[in-house]
């Protein structure tokens, strides 16, 4: 039975490299090794596999035949191989997410240092960041966005419940100021807006009514591209400002805002730990996965 496989991967690092010299350079041995390897196999099988010439490397009719079907399960036989060495292994290496800068809890701190503590092997490279792009285009692992805006093949993993949004005021600015009770009534306030980068329109804040939702386009007064830097402003009374109502919790708490119009805010999808679809996804990715599904269950 071992004489079955004896020479597979040597036919398959020829048939990809059309090469014998570069597949031996990806196996590690010598051409002369990868030609009489390669010629033992085809002297058990019976037929040429490969059709030389002192200039190029082709396969056979009988070669694409059996590269066609032996190729699959020579992968699953790698991934098994891989599988049971990861049983030994411990999460290790890099590993890269791009995380919107509104995504609370995600990056508020227990979570990723319980995921550092559980796995000390692992380096994180966090980039917060709200621009929509192809993280793995751009090298990451991961990312984490609302929902609503991952693409359809992509594996995603809820690290939030629902979301909601509103808009909030300070207890000084609504003494000065009329309290609106419909989102019409903010063309007569002052508000602070949020875009994601200096070359894009504001957000335009988004509200339902009557199960209808329509968005309304304030014109603020000062805008930025920083969370933080909202929350100040309207702290300190300059005006209205508009985002997560999870991102405004402790200033509720403390007092120091107040939430407006939440009849018209429902809750919708919350955020999602998102990553391509691969038959095998890396050990530490893997971890980091499990973390936040432990994590949630803890929470709730």
């Amino acid at each position: 039975m071992a004489d079955d496989f004896e020479g597979i991967s040597v036919f398959l690092a020829v048939a990809e490299a059309r090469n014998f010299r570069l597949a031996g350079e990806r196996l590690g041995v010598t051409r002369s090794a990868v030609s009489q390897a390669l010629q033992r196999l085809e002297d058990r099988i019976g037929t040429a596999l490969v059709q030389r010439t002192t200039r190029s490397v082709s396969l056979t009719e009988a070669g694409e035949m059996f590269y066609d079907m032996v190729r699959p399960s020579a992968q699953d036989i790698t991934e098994a191989v891989q599988a049971v060495r990861e049983t030994q292994m411990r999460p290790s290496g890099l590993l890269k997410v791009a995380v919107s800068s509104i995504a609370e809890r995600f990056i508020s701190g227990p979570s990723l240092a319980g995921f550092l503590a559980a796995h000390p092997q692992v380096r994180l490279d966090i980039t917060i960041t709200d621009a929509e792009f192809d993280i793995v285009a751009e090298g990451y692992d991961a990312g984490v966005r609302l929902g609503e805006v991952i693409e359809q093949d992509m594996v995603a993993v809820p690290v939030s419940a629902e979301q909601r949004q509103c808009a909030v005021a300070s207890p000084g600015y609504l003494s000065r100021h009329d309290r609106p009770l419909h989102p019409r009534d903010l063309a007569d306030h002052v508000c602070i807006g949020w875009r994601p980068r200096p070359d894009a329109a504001p957000y335009r804040w988004e509200f339902t009514e009557n199960g209808r939702d329509f968005e309304l386009a304030v014109e603020p007064v000062m805008t930025t591209n920083e969370m933080g830097m909202m929350i100040r402003m309207a702290c300190a009374g300059a005006g209205i400002t508009f985002g997560m109502v999870e991102t405004f919790e402790p200033y509720f708490a403390r007092g120091e805002l107040e939430p407006l119009l939440g009849d018209y805010c429902p809750p919708f999808a919350g955020f999602y730990l998102y990553f391509p679809r691969r038959h095998r996804q890396p050990l530490k990715l893997r971890a980091l996965v499990d973390h936040v599904r432990t994590f949630r269950r803890g929470e709730a």
